[in-house]
């Protein structure tokens, strides 16, 4: 299942990077992700919980940075549910384009989930990889935004 969007941030590229590129900063852009521990500069373990649905899933994620460049960063993440059988996997290509002052990103999620998530549909998956987008996009804009304005 391929999820990919765009929006755009009213800030330059170089500082939506550098927020981007933060891990800490990073999951406090994202919702659910808690306990982040640092392996090495490029990976990382954390916890996902999500509400899908009726459902509520908690993951033990690990997340490799495969690139890391101003213009496009790239990861590649493992997941095991905790609690139910099943597993997730997924390659994730996220470009920063400035032009005018704002930054388009655009982003590609390939993912494939086995095990009861799996079973769930890609309707109900999509709308919720665009909620978290949503969520994500707000709170990437309060963040860099008033960076922007100084």
């Amino acid at each position: 299942m391929i999820v990919s969007g765009e929006f755009t941030v009213t800030a330059p590229r170089e500082a939506v990077f550098e927020t981007i590129r933060d891990p800490k900063t990073f999951i406090s852009l994202v919702e659910g992700v808690q306990d982040l521990k640092e392996i090495d500069p490029t990976h990382y373990t954390a916890v996902f919980e999500t509400k899908i649905a009726y459902l509520k899933f908690r993951f033990n994620v690990s997340v490799e940075v495969t690139k890391l460049e101003v213009g496009e960063i790239g990861a590649r993440i493992e997941g095991t549910p905790l609690g139910i059988v099943g597993r997730l996997t997924a390659v994730a290509t996220t470009t920063l384009t400035e032009t005018a002052g704002e930054t388009k990103i655009a982003y590609s999620v390939d993912a494939a989930l086995a095990g009861k998530l799996g079973s769930m549909g890609q309707p109900v998956l999509r709308s919720k990889a665009k909620e978290l987008e949503k969520q994500f996009a707000t709170r990437l804009r309060a963040r860099v935004a008033p960076a922007a304005a100084e």
